[in-house]
C-alpha cells in the first residue's frame, strides 16, 4: 500500500480537514488545523506531502520522524499541526486496512467511555448560570467557562468581583457536585492571576485553565504549586519537549495537549505517558471538529491518566456548522450520563461525509481570533 494523494478542505466554522488516499483505495482522514491559521497549516501539509507520496502509510513512526526531523527547523504551531493531521489520517488508514480501531494497534483500551464537559457562555461571560443549568439538564456533569474579560497587569477589583459573581452564579445553579472549570485563557498576567486564584478557592473548582501563559509558568511555579485548585494548561505546547519542563516543575496537575496541534496520536500519547510518570492527569484539548474529537477518544481509550474530554458541541465558535454535521452517523458521539463512548469502528471510528465536506469547502472560512484592546488603546490578550 502506498500514499497517492493528500487533499485539504477548509470547512466552516473554522476547521481544516485532510484526506489521504492510497493506491488500494483505503482513505484516511485527519484534522490538521491551528485556529485562525488554517491556510498556513494547509500550506505546511502540502510541503510535507513531498515526504509522503509513494510511501507506505502503515510505517507511522518512521514517517512521523522524517516529517519532524528532516526539515532541520522543527516544532511550533504550524509545523506540528500539519504533522498532527497527517498522523491522524495515517492511523485512520492503518486501522481501516486491518479492520480495527486505532486504539487496538496501541495496546488496546483501558476504558470504554470517558467523561466529557460542555462549554458555557462565550468570550465575554454573561448569563452563564442559565447556560450551565441547561447543559446539566441535558446530562453533562461538568462545564467550563471563561473566567474574565480583558485584564491589565494590575486591574481593578470590579473585574475580579465580576469573575467571582459569574462563578458563584454557576455554582449556585448547578449545585456542589458538578465540575466547574474556569479558563483564564492566557488573558491574565501574573499579578492578577495571584489575586484570582486566591479568591476562587471557595468555589471548589474542577480546575483553572491557563492561569498564565505557558511561557510564564517558570516564574509562577510557587503560586501554582501552593494553590489548592488543580491547575491545567498545555493547549499552546506542541511537543514532548515543550511539556518536559512544565511537568518537571510540579506546577501543573492536568495537561491539555491538543492532538490536532501537538503532532497527532503518535506524539500526544508520548506526552500523556510522560505526564503519567509525574502523576499528572490528561484532559485533551479539543474545541474543534469531529475528526479531532475521534482522535482524542482513540487516545483516551488507552491512556490510564485520561480523566475528562473537551468537545465542541454547541460551543460559541460553531455558528454556521457544528460538531456532528460532517458525519455519516452522528450517533457515534452520543452523550449519556455526562460521558461519551469510545468509537469502536475501524481507524478513528467515524465515517466522514465526504460529499458534504466538499460542499462546505466551497464556502470555506477565514476565521480569525478577535482583537481586543484595553481602555488605554493597548492590545489585550484574548
Amino acid at each position: 500500500m502506498k500514499i497517492t494523494s493528500l487533499t485539504t478542505y477548509a470547512v466552516p466554522p473554522r476547521w481544516l480537514f485532510l484526506r489521504i488516499e492510497t493506491d488500494d483505495g483505503v482513505v484516511g482522514w485527519g484534522e490538521p488545523v491551528l485556529e485562525g491559521r488554517a491556510a498556513s497549516v494547509a500550506a505546511a501539509v502540502e510541503e510535507l506531502s513531498d515526504y509522503l507520496i509513494g510511501q507506505d502509510p502503515t510505517q507511522i513512526e518512521d514517517l512521523w520522524t522524517v516529517m519532524y526531523r528532516s526539515g532541520f527547523y522543527r516544532g511550533g504551531g504550524i509545523h506540528m499541526s500539519a504533522l498532527a493531521g497527517i498522523d491522524q489520517a495515517l492511523w485512520d488508514i492503518k486501522g481501516k486496512a486491518l479492520g480495527v480501531p486505532a486504539y487496538e494497534l496501541l495496546g488496546g483500551r483501558v476504558r470504554d467511555r470517558i467523561k466529557v464537559y460542555s462549554w458555557i457562555g462565550g468570550d465575554r461571560p454573561s448569563d452563564t448560570a442559565k447556560a450551565a443549568r441547561e447543559v446539566v439538564d441535558r446530562g453533562f456533569t461538568a462545564v467550563k467557562m471563561n473566567g474574565t474579560e480583558e485584564l491589565q497587569y494590575l486591574d481593578s477589583w470590579d473585574k475580579v468581583d465580576r469573575c467571582l459573581a459569574n462563578v458563584a452564579a454557576v455554582r449556585d445553579a448547578v449545585g456542589p457536585n458538578i465540575g466547574i472549570g474556569v479558563d483564564f485563557h492566557g488573558r491574565v498576567h501574573k499579578p492578577m492571576a495571584k489575586v484570582l486564584l486566591k479568591e476562587l478557592e471557595p468555589f471548589r473548582l474542577m480546575f483553572v485553565e491557563e492561569p498564565v501563559l505557558s511561557e510564564h509558568v517558570d516564574g509562577f511555579v510557587d503560586v501554582l504549586r501552593q494553590s489548592p485548585i488543580p491547575i491545567a494548561l498545555g493547549e499552546r505546547l506542541f511537543s514532548r519537549w515543550d511539556f518536559k519542563t512544565v511537568l518537571a516543575s510540579g506546577a501543573v496537575d492536568i495537561i491539555q495537549p491538543d492532538p490536532s496541534h501537538c503532532g497527532g496520536i503518535t506524539e500526544a500519547r508520548k506526552i500523556a505517558h510522560m505526564a503519567e510518570a509525574y502523576d499528572v492527569a490528561l484532559a485533551l484539548h479539543c474545541p474543534l471538529g469531529p475528526i479531532a474529537l475521534a482522535t482524542c477518544l482513540q487516545i483516551d481509550a488507552g491512556c490510564y491518566n485520561a480523566t475528562i474530554q473537551e468537545q465542541s458541541l454547541g460551543i460559541h465558535y460553531n455558528t454556521s456548522n457544528d460538531l456532528l454535521d460532517y458525519l455519516v452517523d452522528p450517533t457515534v458521539f452520543t452523550y449519556a450520563d455526562g460521558q461519551v463512548r469510545i468509537p469502536t469502528g475501524p481507524g478513528l471510528g467515524i465515517e466522514v461525509n465526504e460529499e458534504y465536506v466538499i460542499e462546505r469547502a466551497a464556502e470555506g472560512h477565514r476565521w480569525r481570533n478577535p482583537v481586543w484592546r484595553h481602555s488605554d488603546g493597548s492590545f489585550a490578550e484574548w
